[in-house]
């Protein structure tokens, strides 16, 4: 069973995880998908979200106290939930194993549960980059518009950089915050450059990460967003903020990363970017020996690997399941 506080209408990474997992188990396993469990017979639950799936969670602990459980945690969960939130840090204490999204998420938990806790990057096809004009930049954000995704940031970066006609600016994802949609259709109003194109079917959204010359993300909290994954195998640089989420997927040498919520640094960085277009050139070779972390066929041999531990030990899976965690390069963890 896995359960996902969001279905295929949120359209947001939670659902694209589920989604993708139930593709990736079912070659091996009967799996269902549910927002809420109600009670089954199942081996094995996989609970996205330790706080909005909080209930599933407590209620497969209570039904099947001995049946493994396996919680995926986001980046609310890892960044700001289980700092204060009773029923996310339950959710922790009842889970047979963690998952985390980038190579440096268990460093937000305690460091009694890092032994138990895995790294499972996620993935996408690759694609190849298009031809992109020379005439102009073209600067990419994707993300709904919600204050965790800091849209703001790029907003003042397009104001400061409002008379640069040689750089255009579009940004993908719907008004969750009607006021922030608001913003969005005044900064389209105010800069012509700008274009704010709401929310997007998801093969548009790869073409345009395509032919963008860079990807912005801004976000202040991530668990690991799989736009950067999906601007990473398509051979397209990424400009993000400097947060684990980010750093987990870029690697921590990385150049092109800003302080969060640095609009200044964040406008330099696309100035230098359309004034020096090896800056990009060299972007694209940072990230190239990232680009098979998040193969598909990783990402499935990871998930399904720990399945199998998880259901062959039952809840022994909290000390048996081999786990994926080594921490950060340079790191002391394990």
């Amino acid at each position: 069973m896995i359960v996902t506080p969001a279905l295929a209408s949120a359209n947001n990474g939670n659902w694209q995880t589920a989604w993708r997992w139930t593709r990736m188990l079912r070659a091996v396993y009967r799996v269902e998908l549910t927002d809420r469990w109600s009670g089954g017979d199942e081996a094995l639950m996989i609970a996205l979200h330790a706080r909005r799936s909080a209930a599933s969670i407590a209620q497969w602990r209570a039904v099947h106290p001995e049946r493994p459980l396996l919680v995926v945690l986001t980046g609310t969960d890892l960044y700001r939930d289980i700092q204060f939130d009773d029923a996310a840090r339950q959710s922790l204490e009842s889970a047979d194993a963690l998952v985390v999204l980038n190579e440096r998420g268990a460093l937000a938990l305690p460091e009694r549960l890092r032994h138990n806790t895995h790294v499972v990057l996620q993935s996408c096809s690759a694609r190849a980059p298009c031809v992109r004009t020379s005439r102009h930049l073209r600067v990419l954000m994707v993300g709904h518009l919600r204050e965790e995704k800091d849209p703001a940031t790029l907003w003042r970066a397009v104001r400061r950089l409002s008379a640069r006609t040689d750089i255009r600016f579009d940004h993908i994802g719907a008004a969750l915050d009607p006021a922030l949609g608001d913003e969005a259709r005044a900064l389209a109003h105010a800069c012509p450059q700008f274009r704010w194109l709401g929310a997007l079917a998801h093969e548009d959204v790869r073409r345009r990460i395509q032919s963008a010359h860079v990807l912005v993300h801004a976000s202040r909290m991530e668990g690991g967003a799989h736009v950067v994954i999906e601007a990473i195998r398509s051979g397209t640089p990424v400009l993000a903020s400097r947060i684990d989420g980010n750093v987990g997927l870029l690697g921590p040498d990385y150049e092109g990363l800003f302080e969060p919520g640095d609009d200044a640094a964040l406008a330099d960085w696309i100035v230098r970017s359309r004034e020096h277009p090896d800056l990009l050139a060299r972007l694209r070779l940072q990230l190239a020996p990232r680009v098979p972390l998040f193969a598909p066929e990783a990402e499935q041999a990871s998930l399904r690997r720990l399945v199998e531990d998880l259901i062959g030990s039952g809840r022994c899976g909290r000390t048996q399941a081999r786990s994926s965690y080594r921490g950060p390069p340079g790191s002391q963890a394990s």
